[in-house]
């Protein structure tokens, strides 16, 4: 089951506290992120985890828009160009299919950070689930703070996913309360673990998955307490071919008031801009709809390109692949790159 999977993951990444202190692992872990931890302490960078694939065939999502930010649906399979490494490569499917099916994981920042815009986020959120899922798509939602929450996993019916929603709730630990655990409380009380989150959304949750994948964050982009680097939750976004969409909600005057320096803007832009996604700054609930809106438009409007790498090699390194139009007004969104198979 996924929740069993994603409870597991979210357990194993407290396995960073006892590896360092020397001590036995505790018993339910991932052997994924168990791995992982202990391939970046005794491994070689350039040794990568394997990717598991079933064909040699990559697919590009690709949303085109124009000077004044609007969708360009107009265009045709010759306007389309593919690079890998800078070699050129020959399209070999196209389609404009708007109703193919997607994936959806949307993860709700509910650190104290959060508490003035959190009503809005559920409400804007609840709106965007009912517009964007159709017949044949998933979604599920996890909040994240000291901990991560799966409150709902995989499903069609958006009227679970909405309950989900409504059960989020700003951690009281935050505040100087009471810590409420969540699905697998991690060892390292304090923060918002954010990489970590997006870690396990991606590994555990979508790694199965097929087709269009796209997680959905709301959130300021400030990680504290992550055992993962922001580079581990981008490969893991990358590895499982999901793009990561980010709704930056800043409170400036909160961070400066704190006298804290507020870095989420460039994290935000390295999660969004490496796996092919947006980042849309939030600064009030009209805007925050008017993101969900964008976001549910550009998710209904890709062009799939699919081509036959002629790099045969499976030597599981990352490959950068660049898409062009012809026209050169036009703004391409797209994934930069991939993990070929071993």
């Amino acid at each position: 089951m996924r929740l069993t999977g994603l409870a597991a993951g979210l357990a194993s990444i407290a396995l960073t506290a006892y590896l360092a202190a020397g001590a036995a692992p505790p018993p339910a872990v991932s052997e994924a992120i168990a791995s992982r931890i202990q391939e970046k302490q005794q491994q070689p960078p350039q040794l990568q985890q394997p990717l598991k694939v079933q064909t040699t065939v990559v697919n590009v999502f690709a949303t085109v828009r124009d000077k004044h930010n609007a969708i360009v649906t107009g265009l045709k399979q010759e306007d389309f160009k593919i690079f890998e490494d800078g070699q050129e490569q020959k399209v070999a499917f196209f389609s404009k299919d708007v109703n193919l099916p997607i994936t959806l994981g949307l993860l709700m920042d509910t650190s104290g950070s959060m508490n003035r815009i959190f009503g809005a986020e559920q409400d804007a959120a609840s709106r965007f689930i009912k517009e964007v899922i159709r017949p044949k798509d998933e979604a599920m939602v996890i909040s994240f703070d000291f901990d991560a929450n799966l409150l709902a996993d995989f499903t069609e019916d958006t009227s679970v996913l909405e309950r989900a929603i409504r059960r989020a709730q700003v951690n009281a630990a935050a505040a100087g309360g009471v810590f409420t655990p969540g699905t697998i409380p991690n060892a390292n009380v304090g923060g918002t673990h954010l990489y970590d989150a997006v870690y396990v959304a991606c590994h555990d949750q979508m790694g199965t998955e097929a087709g269009r994948k796209a997680i959905i964050l709301l959130t300021d982009a400030q990680d504290e307490g992550s055992k993962l680097s922001v580079q581990d939750a981008v490969e893991a976004a990358q590895r499982s071919d999901a793009v990561i969409h980010v709704l930056l909600l800043v409170d400036r005057a909160g961070f400066m008031a704190a006298g804290e320096w507020y870095s989420g803007a460039s994290i935000a832009r390295k999660m969004a801009e490496e796996t092919g996604g947006r980042v849309i700054e939030v600064r009030n609930e009209r805007s925050l709809e008017k993101a969900f809106d964008e976001i549910s438009e550009e998710l209904r409007a890709q062009y799939v390109l699919g081509y036959y790498p002629t790099n045969l090699k499976r030597d599981g390194t990352f490959r950068k692949v660049k898409v062009q139009v012809a026209r050169p007004d036009l703004k391409i969104l797209a994934r930069r790159g991939y993990y070929a198979p071993r």
